[in-house]
């Protein structure tokens, strides 16, 4: 019985090991550096919410479908993950079959199973191993992603550097994961500090602002909910409401309260959000006017918020339907705290 135990933990330490980031070189390290080229005319905002954020691919797939292009992806924890895929160049249906065939011990470590808590490690070579090994300033569409630091808990940005490890440092959920040397600092999950890193976007100097929040809707928690849950629920909710005025355009899919390691957030619900509500009346064409400005003229706001202004802020949550997918971009916009 011993002699089983022990070749139990002896394969436990191996596949341990298979989760071991090899070490960073100092210049291939994550950093900001001051974007040299033209602002971003389009910014994608891709949000927090751990297995939530399958529902980012059925964003990426009504941009496509509705022939609309971001020359800047934002990612806040699991929106760090997939944008970064995003922007190697892996295509939102390549995406989704890569997310139905996910087996989440690929994502795993053997030490989690004792009460221990995540390298990231396992993150890090997955994302790596995908976009074969390319750096940030490398990838086919800009990429950001974003941290918190934490010794202050600011907010900061990579956009230079090894793409999984930025990617891990993004997700480093506190509880859950380790916190993230990068230099001199240790960095955890950006949930902490931005969820959906908006006012980012806009710092880049963004154009227009597409933001996706997969976080759970607060009407919907339910009583037996961990207090602990609602907590951190509320306090996501206040820091995306916010950064949510500097958005162009919100869109809060409603998945239901729990969301888990199953196949259902990877479901159908990615194209057809019907709980989502408007925000304001403005048509879908007006919305997708504001995101081809170089097609269309861009149309005057219907009732602007900020008098004076001759720039289109639709901020809409209008629910349509455009080639079978509808409540998500291509035909509706939406958003909820």
């Amino acid at each position: 019985m011993m002699s089983r135990w022990i070749a139990l933990a002896a394969c436990c330490a191996l596949l341990g090991g298979c989760y071991h980031a090899p070490d960073v070189p100092k210049e291939r390290l994550p950093r900001f550096v001051e974007p040299a080229n033209a602002a971003p005319r389009v910014a994608l905002v891709l949000g927090s919410g751990g297995p939530r954020g399958f529902a980012h691919i059925g964003v990426l797939k009504a941009l496509e479908e509705s022939g609309i292009r971001c020359d800047l992806i934002v990612g806040s924890s699991v929106g760090s993950m997939v944008g970064a895929l995003y922007a190697s160049g892996m295509g939102a249906p390549e995406m989704e079959k890569l997310a139905y065939g996910l087996n989440v011990l690929e994502l795993m470590e053997w030490r989690t199973l004792g009460g221990g808590v995540a390298s990231g490690a396992a993150v890090e070579n997955f994302i790596n191993a995908r976009v074969h090994g390319t750096p940030i300033e490398g990838l086919k569409i800009g990429f950001v992603a974003a941290a918190t630091r934490l010794r202050d808990r600011k907010l900061v940005l990579f956009n230079r550097g090894d793409t999984g490890l930025a990617v891990r440092a993004s997700g480093a959920s506190p509880g859950q994961f380790e916190p993230v040397r990068i230099g001199d600092e240790l960095y955890v999950d950006a949930d902490e500090a931005s969820p959906v890193p908006i006012r980012a976007a806009r710092g880049l100097g963004a154009k227009v602002v597409i933001a996706v929040d997969v976080s759970a809707y607060l009407a919907d928690t339910p009583a037996s909910a961990p207090r602990e849950w609602v907590m951190k629920d509320e306090r996501r909710a206040r820091q995306i409401a916010a950064e949510a005025p500097l958005a162009d355009i919100m869109v809060h899919p409603n998945l239901g309260y729990y969301a888990g390691h199953t196949r259902s957030p990877r479901r159908p619900r990615w194209r057809s959000f019907p709980r989502s509500r408007p925000r304001s009346r403005a048509p879908q064409s007006r919305v997708l006017r504001t995101l081809r400005p170089h097609e269309c003229p861009r149309a005057k706001p219907r009732d602007s918020r900020r008098a004076g202004t001759s720039r289109a802020r639709p901020n809409a949550r209008a629910r349509g339907r455009r080639r079978g997918t509808h409540g998500v971009l291509a035909g509706a916009c939406g958003r909820g705290s």
